[in-house]
């Protein structure tokens, strides 16, 4: 008995495909007065994390396209945040910035389903400096997820103003799932844009980051605004909570949050200005582990110049300064409470 399928129906219509190709590349030089021995900046730094060397934070090349109601993109990457982010990834997944496909669920409405390797949810940062008004990422930026693995289904209103996404995923920052975790995490996003200079986002997280046999439940919430005050002065607030369960049965959850401002001037097309203060508290080691008394509670202050020298490059200047409760930080094989840096970037894309 012969079989034979008639495919002609399911062929895409040429006409309606759309095909691009994007690519983006970050060279940085970063000077650590505290002068780590081995070139490594504080472990809680995962962007531009390299002392007193030129290199390269991240490059990618990404091909998108698009057709009728389907989607997808993929994006190759090198660099110092890919080896960073993803060093628990397994093989040629560490170098795998997106990829994923996605199919509209109606013909009338915004309703997608996207399934792959996405950037995450969580944030108003992500790992293309570009697009962030700081040339480094805030703390609160690199530690929590860059990039996710999963499914999401998302609406957006006719109007634009509110989308809302649900989640689910393969854990906290993973490609592959924590070997020995039978369990898949989620999470939800809800965006409010009432006009164009505001912007309101609430986003969760929500599972675990263990194994089962030693599972502890993991509940985040990352909230931000973003605020264009005027043609020249903006301002972004967050404030990241996290709860995770205590390994001893009798204690209560372990907590830390976040909270961040960042102001930015326009000067004119050229030239803008921009100013960062921020604190991370995670006494209990949960995200970021020192051992010492106090944990990890930090102050952040940093100023940042860009000029824009090309419709599509732009250099950037910043410096940062790190003061802690306890002596986290090392200096001239001392302990130290301070850390302070000098980072310029040349950013291209296409």
């Amino acid at each position: 008995m012969l079989l034979s399928l008639d495919i002609s129906q399911a062929q895409i219509d040429t006409s309606k495909l759309s095909i691009s190709l994007s690519g983006y590349a970050e060279p940085y030089y970063g000077f650590d007065l505290n002068e780590p021995a081995d070139g490594n900046r504080p472990g809680f730094v995962y962007a531009h994390n390299r002392h007193n060397e030129f290199n390269l934070n991240i490059a990618f090349l990404k091909a998108s396209v698009g057709a009728q109601r389907m989607r997808g993109n993929i994006a190759i990457m090198a660099g110092t945040y890919a080896n960073a982010n993803l060093a628990a990834e397994p093989g040629t997944l560490q170098n795998i910035y997106e990829a994923n496909a996605g199919v509209k669920l109606s013909k009338k409405r915004e309703l997608w389903l996207d399934a792959g390797i996405f950037g995450s949810h969580i944030g108003f940062e992500s790992a293309i400096g570009k697009d962030c008004w700081t040339l480094t990422r805030s703390i609160l930026a690199d530690n929590s997820p860059y990039y996710e693995s999963g499914a999401k289904l998302s609406y957006t209103t006719p109007n634009g103003k509110w989308f809302l996404s649900a989640l689910t995923l393969n854990g906290w920052q993973r490609i592959q799932r924590v070997p020995g975790n039978s369990l898949l995490s989620g999470g939800t996003q809800i965006t409010f844009k009432p006009n164009a200079k505001v912007t309101l986002n609430s986003s969760t997280f929500f599972g675990t980051d263990k194994p089962d046999d030693a599972r502890l439940w993991r509940a985040f919430h990352n909230f931000y605004g973003i605020f264009q005050c005027s043609d020249h002065f903006g301002l972004t607030l967050g404030f990241d909570t996290g709860w995770e369960e205590n390994a001893r049965t009798d204690a209560d959850p372990n907590f830390w949050f976040s909270p961040v401002a960042i102001a930015r001037y326009t000067i004119n097309d050229r030239v803008a200005l921009a100013g960062r203060v921020e604190y991370y508290s995670d006494e209990n080691g949960v995200i970021i582990a020192t051992g010492t008394e106090n944990g990890f509670q930090t102050l952040g202050v940093s100023a940042n110049l860009d000029v824009q020298i090309h419709k599509n490059a732009v250099w950037r200047l910043e410096g940062k300064l790190y003061n802690s409760q306890d002596e986290i930080f090392v200096k001239d094989n001392s302990a130290s409470q301070s850390n302070a840096v000098v980072t310029t970037a040349f950013a291209v894309w296409f």
